[in-house]
């Protein structure tokens, strides 16, 4: 008998390696960190940005006024300022002013003062006792320095919280932006022209490791199925991601803010800056850095007020021309801009008492959807939870258990 002939095996052509693909809605910091990290780690991305230029509240205005949303501030000890410096997407950095021209100066009872009240400076002593999670900080520091000293010190930390009643929120909470808004050296550093410039190098960077972008785009619900879309990092406000996912549970406290950006003549002798001690409340020449934010010859002023929820514009605005007509003499007579907002609900996440990060929406959202911004469960202080919450929904997207060897300060 002759052997059955036998098939000649095929030969083994090896797989590719599966390339995920995110979709990440928003385009702001938090989108924009999510794309480059995706990216970088070998995904593909798109990014879906409803308006027609990138960056969400950190966009900057046009000439000649380049204002922002709001002050924006980079604090240098956080894990965002580390991820942006060692990629180069912090670019220059406005000098902080000489001593001469710092003239930071301190509203308490009605004056300007140049130190604070000696009950407050017991609150900001380097090694305070860690205040608890369970208690309001208006009673905690009561207790540290006196009813007069726990005011002060709620009112200062407003520079950081935009909250119209630092005090009665959660007391860990308020101390730790206490300690990082009067750290000396201080922590905040500001992106020279605006933080337009560091969402252009961010959006370049992700072109550059080949990020697909769609502006003018809006989305307005989920294609359904993990395995048909792959997994969405939803990128947006709170209230705009509540109505997209149709999920009433995400929502969380945040504060309520009158803005005035306001541009005057210069004039020798105006305040670099003025922090309310007798009401939230805060004031800056930002031009004292940054002299390309407005004409020469001219000072640019920014100021957030947060007002309480029967309070208007108009209350907040009041209480910033006070101040003015302490810090900036004659300032009326001077003024060649001026612009009013209120901020409802897009200044960040607040903790109440009992309450942490790790309260807040979670990012993983089940399904493969995933959130990031600013007032989900995730550390840091200001655009830092925007930040922190991007590389976790990304990490958990790709199950990726190493984030690159960056401390996200989850203790």
């Amino acid at each position: 008998m002759h052997p059955t002939p036998r098939t000649p095996p095929t030969p083994h052509t090896p797989r590719r390696p599966h390339t995920p693909h995110i979709t990440i809605i928003g385009g702001g910091l938090a989108g924009l960190t999510a794309a480059i990290s995706a990216a970088e780690a070998g995904a593909k991305a798109t990014v879906y940005e409803a308006h027609h230029t990138l960056g969400g509240r950190a966009r900057t205005a046009d000439d000649p006024y380049r204002t922002n949303e709001g002050p924006h501030a980079l604090y240098k000890g956080g894990p965002h300022w580390t991820w942006l410096k060692q990629r180069g997407l912090l670019g220059e950095l406005a000098p902080l002013p000489p001593l001469e021209a710092a003239r930071l100066r301190l509203h308490h009872h009605g004056a300007l003062r140049r130190i604070p009240p000696l009950a407050m400076l017991r609150i900001l002593r380097r090694t305070p006792q860690q205040a608890p999670v369970n208690q309001d900080f208006a009673s905690w520091a009561t207790a540290v320095a006196g009813p007069e000293g726990a005011a002060a010190a709620a009112n200062y930390s407003a520079v950081a919280l935009f909250h119209h009643d630092p005090g009665s929120l959660s007391a860990a909470f308020v101390q730790e932006r206490l300690r990082r808004a009067t750290k000396l050296p201080p922590e905040a550093h500001y992106p020279r022209g605006g933080w337009a410039g560091v969402v252009d190098r961010m959006a370049a960077r992700a072109w550059n490791l080949g990020v697909r972008v769609e502006t003018l785009a809006r989305v307005d619900a989920l294609p359904t199925g993990h395995g048909e879309r792959g997994p969405v990092i939803v990128a947006t406000s709170l209230d705009a991601a509540r109505a997209l996912l149709r999920d009433s549970s995400l929502t969380w406290p945040s504060g309520r803010t009158a803005l005035l950006d306001l541009a005057v003549r210069t004039r020798r002798g105006d305040a670099f800056a003025v922090s309310d001690l007798d009401a939230p409340g805060w004031i800056e020449r930002f031009t004292a850095q940054d002299r390309t934010l407005a004409p020469p010859g001219e000072q640019l002023f920014q100021g957030q007020f947060p007002v309480a929820p029967h309070e208007s514009r108009a209350d907040g605005i009041a209480r910033a021309e006070k101040l003015l007509d302490l810090a900036a003499p004659g300032w009326r007579d001077r003024t060649t801009y001026r612009r009013e907002a209120l901020a409802n609900g897009r200044t960040g996440a607040v903790d109440v008492p009992g309450t942490s990060w790790r309260d807040r929406p979670r990012v993983d959202r089940g399904d493969g959807v995933y959130l990031a911004g600013d007032q989900v469960a995730a550390p840091g202080v200001l655009s830092e939870v925007s930040f922190n919450s991007a590389l976790e929904a990304v990490s958990l997207a790709l199950r990726i258990r190493s984030r690159a060897g960056l401390d996200l300060k989850h203790a």
